[in-house]
Formats: structure tokens, sequence, C-alpha cells
């Protein structure tokens, strides 16, 4: 097998020969044409191999009109080709150059400020016994071409292709302390303490342009319903609201005394609600700039904000430790809620927003109504906290969790309590509903999920794996997955049907 590497690397070093004999002008030509017109041509072997060509690797990322994300799009050209050619053969040649685009798009970080590491890049990422032979001869080709030194791994050190991992965006100065993407899914939009916001291309990895315009660190970043605006919010005191096509600043809001900790905007992307550290939330008009309303009777620093799903409520989570409700319109304080230590326990709405339910210390639910200053009523049979509470889509049924090792399931409608679920052998942290409404799944602190049927209170199974408190859990909307995240650093996926573990990610601290 080696004599074959050899004579295949070897082969391909006449490609470095052939480039640097001609000028400019033909390189760039060749480098951009050459994997497409294999293509077109129907010269499937050509393609492969020139794709698996260390040399034509380095000179296509090295080279100052193409770089690393024109490289990794002529990997995208192999994806009609499962379509086109099925056999066995060529199936094998994909899986190779997959392998390989997967570790240009983990490298590319790196690669667009350091060309000079693709050869350890790709010696760390894929030097198993077990790639593919094209990948073999890529490092053995790699390995006898390169006339400076360089760090060559022994083994895969660095994260492999075909994992959870796509790409790395790095470009701030200082910690990411806010993330949201476009509605279309396109664009990335990120907050620092470095004082500026950037706009990533999503699909590319690359940085479209900086915001900067604040004085100090940027805390929370929010994209208009329309994706045309974002808004951040600072430690400057200030909000600017900015042009998501240009980059242009828009607007400063001057108003608030310190500093500036959530935005959110209406779902008719007319008005900005800010919560700051003076105590104080305020209501602005996108268009204008004005500030309509202050609302003011927090008695510590305003953390979190939120819109109730009918646009109607403003939900503001405070030092205080109380939850207020605001009528929108009005700025009117409707209600609040106290907590009893610095963690705002859990609240949830009905899917339209016409109640809030909350959880409390005091071993009971609560549920109030959001368009009267009134709490309904109070559910009460539990025999310690409450910790999480989650609804039903229909609004019918209300599942609650609590320290006393039980989930309880309400009728909404009647107040009364339907079933209690026992199992668990302590407190129980979080509960999820998956999609169809017929499953609820319990995270506890006795390490361990568990999956009940809602309409018998059956428990269905156990998932049994965390080494530490399970403290929140989540179900795809597929209704396929159950993710769950445990006090041990780890999160676990797992097989909602089956009832058995797909994976574990490490890499929390």
């Amino acid at each position: 097998m080696w004599t074959t590497l050899k004579g295949r690397w070897r082969e391909m070093e006449k490609l470095a020969d052939k480039l640097a004999a001609q000028s400019p002008a033909f390189q760039r030509a060749y480098l951009g044409s050459l994997a497409p017109n294999s293509m077109k041509s129907g010269n499937l072997q050509k393609y492969y191999q020139t794709l698996a060509d260390f040399n034509f690797l380095s000179a296509k990322i090295n080279h100052p009109e193409f770089g690393v994300q024109a490289l990794i799009e002529d990997y995208d050209l192999v994806d009609d080709l499962e379509v086109l050619e099925n056999s066995k053969y060529n199936l094998e040649k994909v899986k190779a150059l997959k392998f390989i685009q997967g570790t240009l798009q983990l490298s590319a970080h790196i690669l667009a400020t350091d060309e000079r590491q693709l050869a350890s890049q790709l010696w760390g990422r894929l030097s198993s016994q077990k790639m593919p032979e094209e990948i073999q001869a890529l490092l053995a080709q790699a390995k006898q071409v390169i006339s400076f030194p360089w760090l060559c791994p022994l083994t895969p050190s660095l994260i492999s292709p075909g994992g959870r991992l796509l790409r790395t965006l790095t470009g701030h100065t200082s910690g990411v302390s806010g993330v949201t993407v476009t509605s279309n899914g396109l664009q990335v939009i990120s907050a620092s303490i470095d004082s500026t916001l950037k706009i990533w291309n999503l699909i590319t990895g690359e940085e479209l342009f900086t915001l900067k315009g604040h004085n100090n660190s940027v805390n929370a970043v929010v994209v208009t319903p329309d994706g045309q605006k974002v808004i951040s919010a600072s430690t400057d005191k200030t909000l600017k609201v900015w042009n998501l096509i240009t980059g242009e600043e828009l607007l400063t809001l001057n108003g608030h005394n310190g500093w500036v900790n959530a935005v959110v905007v209406t779902p008719d992307g007319q008005q900005i609600i800010s919560a700051s550290r003076d105590k104080t939330l305020k209501i602005w008009n996108l268009k204008s700039g004005k500030q309509l309303l202050t609302l003011n009777s927090h008695k510590d620093s305003v953390k979190a904000v939120a819109i109730t799903p009918n646009g109607q409520q403003i939900i503001s989570a405070s030092n205080d430790k109380t939850l207020k409700i605001w009528n929108l319109a009005t700025g009117e304080e409707l209600f609040y809620v106290n907590v009893l230590n610095d963690t705002v326990k859990p609240v949830t709405f009905t899917p339209y927003g016409q109640q809030l339910i909350s959880a409390s210390y005091d071993f009971t639910l609560k549920i109030w109504n959001l368009s009267a200053e009134e709490k309904l009523f109070t559910l009460n049979s539990h025999k310690y906290s409450v910790n999480a509470v989650a609804i039903t889509a229909n609004s019918q049924q209300v599942i609650s969790a609590s320290k006393d090792n039980t989930l309880k399931v309400w009728n909404l409608a009647t107040k009364e309590e339907i079933l209690t679920l026992n199992g668990h052998n302590d407190s129980i942290n979080a509960v999820a509903i998956t999609p169809n409404g017929k499953q609820v799944i319990s995270a506890s602190r006795d390490k361990t999920l568990k999956v009940w049927n809602l309409a018998t209170g059956e428990e269905i199974f156990t998932f049994s794996g965390h080494n530490d408190s399970v403290r929140a859990v989540a179900v795809t909307p597929n209704g396929k997955q159950v993710i769950s995240a445990s006090k041990e650093k780890t999160l676990k996926i797992w097989n909602l049907a089956k009832g058995e573990e797909i994976f574990t990610l490490n890499g929390h601290k």
C-alpha cells in the first residue's frame, strides 16, 4: 500500500511545478476552474484527485483571490455526485472528500490567519488508521512536500470532522456576551465585552462587518422581526439601532442612568423594551427612537425582560427578587410575583399568552390572568417547593416538578389534580413535554431522567448515565431526541423511542 501512496503523491507534485512556471493570471484561472471543469466534463477521477491533492489545497488557500472558503466550496460540487453516481467506488471517494472538507471547515479560523498550518491541521484531525486511502495519501504527500519546519501530530489530537462542531468564528478581542441568528438562518450577530458587535455569514463563517459605536461592553443584542435592523444594549447606558444590511448606525437611545442589561422587540417590530441597572424598564419607538414610557417600581437592577406571545404584556425580572407583569400599552404594573431567594423561580405562559403560571417555594403553583389584575387560583398539594412547571400545547394540563420527588399533573380548567408521578429518589429539577403532548420527561437530582405516559402516569423507562444531578431537559421539535444537562458538566442526547443514549457532549468546564 505504501508504494501506491508514495507514487500518488509524487504524481501530485507535478501540479506545484506546473503552477510555479506560470503567470499569476494563469494560476488564478487554473485554481478557480480546475475542480468545477473536472466535474462538468464528467472527469470524476480528476475531480477526486484535485481535491485530495495537498499542493492544490495549499495553492488555493494561499492565493489572495481565493482562500480557505473558496476551497471549501469546491467540495460542495460533490453533493450532486451521489445522485449521478451511486457505485460503491464513488461513494467511498465522496466520503473521503467530505472528511477533507469538514477538516477545512473546522480549521478555517486558523487557516484564515496562518495558511502555513494546513498540514498540521490535516494531520491533527485526520491521522487515523481508519481514514480512507485518499486521505492517507494526502497526509503522506503533505509530510513530504513541506520545506519549512512544522508541527506534525502523531495522533488525531484535534477535533475530527463528522462530529457536532462545524466551524469556529473568531474575531472579538474579549468575551462574547450575546448572540442571535436572523430569522432566515443566514446571519449571526454577536455582542462582545470588547464594545463591538459582529455580523457573520452563518454558511461560510465569514465576518461581514463590525459594528463600532458603543463605549463599553455590549450586553445584549436582538434582531427585528423583519430582519432589517439590530438593536444592541450596552454598559455605556445606551441602546443603538443598526442597519443589518449596511452596518450603519441609525439611532442611539439615551435615557437610562445605568447599564442596559437586556432588550427585546415587540412582535410587530414597532417598539423596543429595555431593562436596566437603574431599576427601570423603558419603552421606545423603534422608528423615531423616542422614549414612550418608563416603568419604575423595581427596587434593584432589572436583569431580564420578555414579552408575552400575544404582545400585550411585559414581564421583567429583577434583583429585588420579583417578577413584574406590565401592560405594554399603558405601562401599568398589573401584578408581581415574589421570589424567596436570589433565583427567579420558573414561570410559563399558556400558548396564547392569556395566563401565567408561576412555581413557588411555598409548595404551590399560582395561575395568573394576564388581562386583569388578579390571581385566578392556586394549585397546592406538593409537600415541598415547586422547581419547574410545563403546560401542554392545548392549554388543558399543567405538569409541576417538585423538591418532594414527585411530578403532578393538573387539569387547568377544573383545578383538579389528575395524577401524581412517583419514581424519582430525589428532587426533580426540570420537566418537558413531547410535541405530541403524550409524554413527560423529568430530570432529577437522583442523576436520572424518566419518561412518563401523560395519560396514565405510567413510567415508560429511565435514562441512566449521568454521574451527577440532571439540571435541565429539552425535547427536539420532531420529538425523537431528548437533551439533558448535568451538574457533571456534560450534556447527553437520548433516543426517545428506544430509551438509549446516543452520545455525550463534553467540553464545558
